[in-house]
């Protein structure tokens, strides 16, 4: 395979999986390591590509990555955690879902739950839960953002403060170390806080790329989630973290054909 074309692969399993390895590109390739670590580190000083030990992964940075791009990251692994949050929540209740290709998946594992009253400040979440005829759906007003069809600002921020729902379920862009839930719109954090603020039970959804990212806007800690949603086992560190603070961590797996 071409080097260009080689590079060009290797950053679009980094966009989907948000970090790579030398040893398994190595593999999938059909090359030699030194010839991975040299295209990594080629991408890396291009700006493309951070390395990390063992491997390379998204640059860290003040933006996330496209809306239509994140949609086809990680779907099995999405569905799978959606799968499992959706089970946990109860028929004949109320549920917040805020912006994200996450909840976007929790919303499609809603589409056979009975008696829902759904709040969301996604246009994309109501668009696919009017499949469900027995979901009540309500839309949070706000500026529309086109290209992810989340909707945010102090409009949809007094507008959640009218609710007290059973479960909000959000996503996150991003989750160190420390267990802070990170994001990259100020506006979209603050709905977020608020969500937070107005639940019962939260849960939060997000699929092990998060693991690998940054991002410059705090939502919240990890302390403050009932059950976090995600796909692979956290860290020693992260997952000792959750025990103290009494945070449930349920991993869904992807089923593969």
């Amino acid at each position: 395979m071409a080097q260009s074309f080689r590079q060009t692969d290797i950053l679009d399993l980094a966009r989907r999986h948000g970090k790579v390895t030398v040893e398994e590109l190595a593999e999938r390739f059909g090359v030699t390591l030194q010839t991975i670590r040299r295209d990594l580190t080629e991408l890396a000083e291009a700006g493309l590509l951070d390395r990390v030990h063992g491997g390379a992964m998204l640059p860290s940075g003040v933006s996330n990555i496209g809306y239509e791009d994140r949609r086809g990251l990680n779907t099995e692994a999405k569905a799978a955690i959606a799968a499992a949050c959706a089970a946990a929540i109860p028929h004949d209740c109320s549920v917040f879902l805020n912006i994200g290709t996450s909840t976007e998946a929790v919303a499609r594992a809603l589409l056979q739950h009975r008696n829902l009253m759904v709040i969301t400040n996604n246009i994309n979440v109501a668009n696919i839960l009017v499949a469900n005829p027995d979901a009540d759906i309500m839309v949070a007003g706000g500026m529309l953002r086109r290209a992810d069809g989340g909707l945010t600002g102090a409009l949809t921020t007094r507008a959640i403060e009218h609710f007290k729902v059973d479960v909000a379920v959000i996503g996150c862009s991003a989750l160190d170390q420390d267990g802070d839930l990170l994001d990259y719109d100020i506006e979209e954090v603050n709905v977020s806080r608020k969500i937070l603020a107005q639940a019962r039970e939260s849960f939060l959804v997000a699929d092990h790329s998060k693991f690998h990212r940054t991002a410059p806007a705090r939502i919240a800690s990890l302390s403050e989630i009932d059950i976090f949603f995600t796909d692979v086992p956290l860290s020693p560190a992260l997952g000792q973290l959750c025990r103290d603070w009494g945070t449930e961590v349920k991993v869904g797996q992807a089923v593969r054909a």
